[in-house]
């Protein structure tokens, strides 16, 4: 049974089994090395049978099969079993002239709504917090889900800041943008069905989160880095 296959039965919102996630893995990077299974098996000491079934079994990867699979494959267990690690941003040399500039209002709104992930910043009787939330702009405010019991749930007409911000780190560039506002909770029911039909994305944390905040910018202030 191909991984196609395999995946195409798996009932929606059950997650990949790991074994599902490495096989994954595999395949493309022996795709990037220009080789296939059964040359993968012969360097990893094992027959091509069984490395198909190591692939393609419903049960945890085999982690003695890991290492030496990693091994033929010119990688690390933790790299098939984990994924590539990005490397840390922002660590690479400066632009030859870089220049930093103030972004407008239209601007930064334009650049917000291109991305889906960004930081809400605010008070708590603990102190301020920053935390990441999906959210989607509609209507020219900023809109988001969360649980009503959560840190993120900013209590009703208090004052947050959104950060949004991209990093190209090739290019040694990037920008930032803060939106200020008031916190809404959203309840009425039409609204919240309307925010359900159009939000762009889901939030990645999963579980219930039933909650709509919507944060309508009062100041809204942005910095970019370009090449001269």
């Amino acid at each position: 049974m191909s991984e196609n296959s395999t995946s195409s039965h798996r009932p929606a919102g059950t997650p990949e089994p790991q074994s599902g996630v490495v096989a994954r893995r595999v395949r493309q990077r022996c795709a990037m090395l220009g080789t296939n299974l059964e040359e993968v098996a012969r360097r990893a000491g094992m027959s091509p049978h069984y490395l198909e079934q190591l692939l393609d079994t419903s049960r945890d990867f085999d982690p003695a099969g890991v290492f030496r699979v990693a091994a033929a494959l010119s990688t690390t267990p933790r790299e098939l079993l984990e994924g590539p690690a990005d490397p840390p941003a922002g660590q690479g040399a400066a632009a030859p002239r870089p220049v930093l500039r103030k972004l407008g209002p239209e601007e930064c709104r334009d650049l917000v709504g291109t991305h889906g992930v960004g930081r809400v910043a605010m008070a708590t009787p603990e102190g301020p917090v920053v935390l990441p939330v999906n959210y989607t702009v509609l209507g020219g405010a900023i809109v988001y889900r969360t649980d009503p019991d959560a840190v993120t749930a900013a209590a009703e007409g208090s004052e947050v800041a959104v950060e949004v911000d991209h990093v190209d780190d090739a290019l040694s560039s990037g920008w930032s943008v803060l939106t200020v506002g008031t916190a809404e909770h959203v309840s009425d029911p039409d609204t919240v069905r309307q925010l359900s039909e159009q939000a762009a994305t889901e939030p990645w944390a999963g579980g219930r989160r039933d909650l709509w905040i919507r944060v309508a910018p009062g100041r809204v202030t942005g910095r970019g880095i370009e090449h001269a």
